[in-house]
């Protein structure tokens, strides 16, 4: 184990120069590289939004639109297609998913369907192959009445084609803006989420993206004035619609379109030479050019609208023909709102409205403030563990410092390799990786005290405490990659982002902290030749001790027992502090301009608008403010015009630092979400250990998971903390986390289950049980250094994050010595019945005795 070829040593060396190199561009200036080749490093990691500020917006299509505008232009077609063959029919109308006609004469049914089968045509190129996918299926449900139904891969089609196109439109809105890498991609069926960094005015963002922006031009019906239409009835073929003047002013319309948005290929944001007023100039193709030149040369003297999204922009007189295929489009402009309506015609219109569910955006300031934040905390979370590995291992101690730097290294490196977005939950995978990734060598180290404390020679103490180690390295790691690997696939955003740094933390883990570790002892020991291990300074916890866990077992059990049933009737009854990811509403983080925030002012100001349950509070600093808003009932629609009404407040003497606006259908889905995480986690854990131990070892680990998982809830009730989308990440880290250190301590059970196969249990438990205490401590105190300086350093965002994940560590290091342990004597893991076994049983019912427990 402790011989290395040069080629392994130049390996494992240049891996870590690959990580270093990699990592230099996320720490040296951008000036240092730009002279190196196109092949080498140069590029540092992707900073997510809540890190560089920017907007994140989910965007859904709206499905029985698109249903709607299908079923009427089937309706169409329906009509056209019977007027064409002389059908006599009546009753046309839709219904439900489907178009429906009733033919006067049933004779004429035959030639009716044979008129109608031309809609009945396979899609080409459809979503399952060409010609195999049909919109449309024909019912005769009662003599004469015919009935076209929309399929459901019908409209899985078209609304499939309808999110590629709208992916498209936004892609080229976005553009237009001139920002840099942002992000516009696909989720799910039928929505699309859009990443926008750097972003000053997320307001005017969703403006660009919410509307439809369908230009058409129409001609004005003048036969009678528009508001006799309003009052009566407008006549055939027209309607009445509204100017965007303040007050409106309505207009009578005919619907027949004489060109649409279709038919322009350019236009540009100008001013008029007259009036020196901003305007839109617009071009038209050859065929819309000639369609509008043709409908300008019959009706000069009439006017004509310019109408976008059923609002009439404006209604000019045509004094002349217009033939040269453009023009411009004038009205109440501003040279910003000329300028996006530009955009919008030449990205082109959406074919249906896509809405806001949910909206996240964070000001530049406030990401730079988190990226500072983190910053320190990293820093003070890794001076502290390496003050503290030094101080207990010495020399060893080093060697793990070295290998843990090169970890973090790795990490950075890999991040900036597979062009990852770091986040700041991505931040706290990080620290959290530089205190898990400790235990594994205090693993290492302790099993070679051990060893040597058994009589061993100094090398083969060595070899033995790498060799015995790595199984249980490797079944620790592996329960807590299962829960990582399930939170990158439920999670979203930033969870993933945590999820992923996680994922890597345990595999370089594994690499630096076993391998290189191991190297680096092997090389000492080679050239040193030491007879005996390096001093340790510092003595956390003596080399032998007899605690007698087991008689404290009954005492565990019923504080555990009552603390779960106290938890879970909170739950049940006080229920957690939820936040807007799991009940919807609106989120606003604000910042004073000058002074402290005064609290009460803002909420007696918001108070008179009517939003429901209003909560406001100073969050960190003095002069910020964190408002929360429920729910809106109206959808998603109403959840957005919360934020316009509170910004319309507050803006003159705040900035919004952090907006974040989760509709009920988001809401609904991360809660479903975050409980299905939890439990194929656990599920997925159980048949690794039961694949791994036996069935006694799983049980007793879910069972002491599902126990710290419990208490955790508890503790969110209790201390009334938030419970958000990172609350889950915390939880699913502190399962990974516990079961971690269940295995670790159930590995060496195994181990002296085999070893000493008659000694009673209980007396086999605490001698396990103390052999083992040393490990459980350091990592515990090394993990809580590196979470006790992000909880205090790293800023408030993610302190419930953290302060979750602090009570986590405590209760699972509780739970892996008074719970996971004690429960393989509930369960009988080694049958009683032995003379030895029914005697010390007796005498540790008396309370007599003392059990030893050497290494």
């Amino acid at each position: 184990m402790l011989y290395f070829s040069r080629l392994q040593t130049i390996l494992i060396w240049l891996a870590v120069a690959l990580g270093v190199a990699y990592a230099a561009p996320n720490v040296l200036p951008q000036s240092y590289f730009s002279s190196l080749p196109s092949w080498a490093p140069s590029q540092p990691m992707t900073l997510g939004l809540d890190l560089r500020g920017g907007s994140h917006i989910l965007l859904q299509l709206d499905r029985q639109e698109l249903v709607t505008e299908r079923l009427n232009s089937v309706r169409d077609d329906v009509r056209r297609l019977l007027r064409d063959e002389r059908i006599g029919y009546t009753g046309l109308s839709t219904a439900g998913q489907a178009v429906q006609v009733r033919i006067r004469d049933t004779a004429e049914v035959e030639a009716a369907r044979q008129a109608l089968d031309e809609l009945l045509q396979p899609v080409t190129g459809g979503l399952f192959g060409s010609g195999s996918l049909r919109e449309l299926a024909l019912s005769e449900p009662e003599p004469g009445l015919l009935r076209l139904t929309l399929t459901e891969e019908g409209i899985q089609y078209r609304l499939s084609s309808a999110l590629e196109q709208s992916i498209e439109v936004v892609s080229r809105r976005i553009n237009e803006l001139g920002t840099t890498e942002p992000v516009v991609q696909r989720q799910g069926d039928d929505r699309i989420l859009v990443q926008v960094p750097g972003l000053e005015d997320p307001e005017r963002l969703k403006d660009l993206l919410g509307q439809t922006a369908r230009l058409t031009f129409q001609m004005v019906d003048q036969s009678m004035p528009a508001q006799e239409a309003i009052d009566g009835r407008p006549p055939a073929g027209t309607s009445v619609m509204y100017s965007m003047d303040e007050p409106s002013v309505p207009y009578l319309i005919e619907d027949r379109i004489i060109v649409s948005g279709e038919n322009l290929i350019d236009a540009q944001a100008t001013f008029d030479q007259q009036t020196n007023e901003p305007v839109v100039s617009f071009r038209f193709d050859t065929r819309g050019a000639t369609r509008f030149g043709q409908a300008t040369q019959e009706n000069v003297g009439r006017l004509f609208a310019i109408i976008l999204d059923g609002q009439v922009i404006s209604a000019p007189q045509i004094r002349e023909p217009i033939l040269g295929g453009s023009g411009q489009i004038s009205g109440s402009f501003t040279v910003q709102s000329a300028n996006d309506l530009a955009v919008l015609l030449r990205a082109g219109a959406l074919p249906a409205t896509l809405t806001v569910i949910e909206e996240r955006t964070v000001g530049p300031g406030l990401g730079q403030d988190s990226i500072e934040a983190g910053q320190i905390a990293s820093i003070i979370g890794a001076a502290l563990v390496v003050l503290f590995m030094v101080a207990a291992y010495g020399l060893l101690g080093i060697f793990a410092v070295v290998a843990l730097t090169a970890n973090i290294c790795m990490i950075i490196a890999i991040l900036s390799g597979l062009g990852a977005t770091l986040t700041l939950p991505g931040i706290a995978g990080i620290v959290l990786t530089m205190g898990m990734a400790v235990d594994s060598n205090v693993l290492v180290f302790e099993r070679i005290r051990e060893e040597r404390a058994s009589g061993r020679s100094l090398i083969h103490a060595v070899d033995a405490g790498f060799s015995k180690a790595l199984t249980t390295i490797v079944d620790a790691n592996v329960t807590t990659l299962i829960a990582a690997v399930i939170l990158f696939y439920l999670g979203t955003g930033p969870v993933r982002g945590f999820a992923v740094t996680l994922a890597i933390g345990i595999v370089t883990t594994v690499f630096s902290a076993y391998t290189l570790t191991r190297w680096m002892i092997a090389e000492w020991v080679r050239r040193r030749r030491p007879k005996e291990l390096p001093r340790f300074p510092l003595q956390v916890v003596p080399v032998e001790t007899g605690i007698r866990f087991m008689w404290l077992r009954r005492f565990a059990f019923t504080l555990s027992a009552v603390a779960s049933i106290g938890a879970l009737a909170l739950f049940a009854t006080v229920n957690m502090n939820y936040g807007i990811d799991f009940k919807g509403g609106s989120s606003i983080e604000v910042q004073s301009r000058e002074g402290p925030a005064d609290i009460a002012e803002i909420r007696s100001s918001l108070s008179v608008l009517d939003l429901g349950d209003l909560q406001v509070q100073e969050f960190g600093d003095p002069r910020e403010a964190l408002i929360r808003v429920q729910a809106q009932e109206g959808g998603e629609e109403a959840q957005q015009a919360v934020i316009d009404q509170v910004r319309s407040v507050l803006e003159a003497d705040y900035d919004f630092r952090r907006v974040e606006v989760v509709g009920p259908t988001v809401s609904s889905e991360l809660a479903r979400a975050g409980t299905i995480a939890v439990l194929v986690s656990l599920l997925a854990i159980l048949i690794y250990i039961w694949l791994r131990f036996e069935w006694q070892f799983a049980l007793g680990a879910i069972l002491a998971t599902m126990h710290d998982v419990i208490m955790t809830i508890g503790f969110f009730v209790i201390t009334g903390i938030e419970f958000n989308l990172s609350s889950i990440a915390a939880i699913l880290t502190i399962v990974g986390y516990s079961l971690n250190d269940t295995v670790v301590v159930y590995d060496r059970i195994r181990e002296n289950l085999r070893r000493f196969k008659k000694m009673p249990l209980p007396q086999l438990l605490d001698m396990s049980m103390n052999q083992m205490l040393a490990r459980t401590l350091m990592t515990s105190v090394t993990t809580l250094l590196a979470l006790v300086a992000l909880y205090a350093f790293g800023g408030e965002v993610i302190r419930s994050f953290t302060a979750a994940m602090i009570f986590g560590v405590v209760i699972g290091t509780y739970s892996s010595i008074f719970v996971a342990a004690p429960l393989l004597i509930l369960f009988r893991m080694r049958p009683a019945g032995t003379t030895e076994e029914a005697g010390a049983a007796k005498k540790e019912d008396q309370g007599a005795g003392e059990i030893a427990a050497k290494g």
